[in-house]
């Protein structure tokens, strides 16, 4: 185990909400945890009679088979097993959607969108799910769904959990605390937490209201870049990555348990909580990550690198370079290229990129992107800065800027995204979107002489 906490280490419950959660340090590593003294095995994963009278259940992230490198397991020591559950019934998926994609066809079309409106009083987070779009095929495990979501009420008899992907969790507005099979973590604005495929949770809102991204994502679990001439270290390091140490819910009455399966939700009335595990050990976990602890690398002479150098996690395909999914942050770093334009540049990308806002401007764009909004931009879609932008920096003086005014991020993927319905006609969707581009006309001199200076 490499961790902050040692195996064996006390956590009598997941705590009161306000309480700080412990956690271990370390993506993709082996760790254990248990919360009440002896409920872990020792020496074997499945004995005749488990610690404590518990159940051992096992939790495949990955087939058994996979080679060792790529395998993600966890072994759970509970009060009941997940099997003890009646049939599961279909219930109202709201805005909810998944792969394929096939309500409306796919969009070259630049695209942006306002935050999502208020919900209604009473909407726990999977209630205030909405997707956006997506590519892939849920049943194929292949692609990924892209989803906000707007809520103003903390699960309280209510569980989650998805069958379908795992889950990047983008808190835009408000915290979100997440009581997990494997214990608490807590993720505000600024931090991301990324929930492994099958495992359950329920969402509270400690600031009353919260607001944020979600990719979903059906490929192979997100997994820290390959770093290459980079060298050892950068980027998204493995030791700011945190997993939670056990912690379990009392069962207090009935709890829902609501299963997304192939873009459904799927739910079963249970008399005890799922999240009901004493102990665990494996590397199939939860993780909280700070984006402002990411190690932006980039260009101490000329122009920038291409925004690949900003990946904090990636689900790799079968082509190697053309990942299922990315997730790139734009965090606080320092601009001193010389002769260089400092903003994003003018692009066509063979790859598919939806943008967001967590907090302040992103430097690509003046006005009408919006914390909480995003924007699209499918594959050899050309995308830029606006008018106001291009003028400001081809003209600045060039000196050692920090650009610390705002935190933008990106899912990035290589197929196109293919709209809901909901988000195509959605009232907030920005329909002059195209116009920041308008005024970008010719400089070049008609007489094809040289440039007026």
């Amino acid at each position: 185990m490499n961790g902050d906490e040692a195996a064996g280490s006390v956590v009598t419950s997941a705590g009161p909400v306000g309480s700080e959660p412990r956690y271990l340090s370390g993506f993709g590593n082996e760790h254990s945890s248990e919360a009440v003294p002896g409920a872990l095995p020792v020496g074997r994963n499945s004995p005749q009679r488990a610690p404590l009278g518990l159940y051992a259940e096992q939790l495949s992230g990955t087939a058994f088979t996979e080679p060792r490198a790529h395998n993600r397991r966890s072994w759970l020591y509970r009060m009941r097993p997940s099997a003890a559950h009646p049939p599961l019934r279909r219930i109202d998926h709201g805005a909810l959607r998944g792969a394929p994609f096939d309500e409306v066809e796919p969009d070259p079309n630049r695209m942006r969108w306002d935050p999502l409106p208020e919900p209604p009083a009473g909407t726990d987070f999977v209630a205030g799910l909405w997707t956006l779009g997506g590519n892939g095929d849920a049943r194929r495990r292949t692609g990924l769904a892209i989803h906000l979501y707007a809520a103003n009420t903390s699960m309280t008899d209510r569980v989650f959990g998805d069958a379908d992907g795992e889950l990047l969790l983008v808190p835009e507005r408000g915290a979100l605390r997440l009581r997990t099979e494997f214990g608490v973590l807590v993720a505000a604005p600024g931090q991301v937490a990324l929930i492994p495929r099958g495992v359950r949770f329920r969402v509270e809102l400690p600031d009353g209201r919260a607001r944020g991204y979600v990719c979903e994502n059906y490929g192979q679990p997100f997994t820290l870049p390959e770093l290459g001439p980079i060298g050892a270290n950068g980027l998204a390091n493995a030791r700011d990555f945190l997993a939670p140490t056990a912690a379990f819910d009392e069962p207090t009455g009935p709890v829902e348990v609501i299963d997304k399966f192939c873009g459904r939700l799927w739910a079963a009335e249970r008399d005890h909580t799922p999240l009901d595990v004493v102990a665990w050990h494996g590397n199939h976990l939860p993780y909280l990550y700070d984006l402002r602890r990411f190690n932006v690398l980039g260009s101490l002479s000329y122009d920038h690198p291409d925004p690949s150098i900003f990946t904090v996690l990636t689900s790799p395909s079968e082509i190697p370079g053309q990942a299922n999914a990315d997730f790139v942050v734009f965090a606080p770093r320092w601009l001193v290229g010389e002769d260089t334009f400092r903003p994003p540049y003018f692009h066509r990308n063979v790859m598919t990129e939806y943008m967001g806002l967590i907090e302040g401007a992103y430097d690509a764009k003046a006005e009408g992107f919006r914390p909480g909004g995003g924007s699209l931009h499918n594959m050899m879609s050309a995308h830029g800065p606006d008018r106001s932008t291009f003028d400001r920096a081809s003209t600045a003086e060039l000196r050692p800027e920090r650009v610390d005014q705002g935190l933008a991020f990106m899912f990035e993927t290589r197929w196109p995204v293919a709209l809901t319905a909901a988000a195509v006609d959605a009232p907030h969707r920005q329909r002059g979107y195209d116009d920041v581009w308008q005024g970008l006309g010719r400089n070049f001199p008609e007489s094809g002489g040289s440039a007026p200076s």
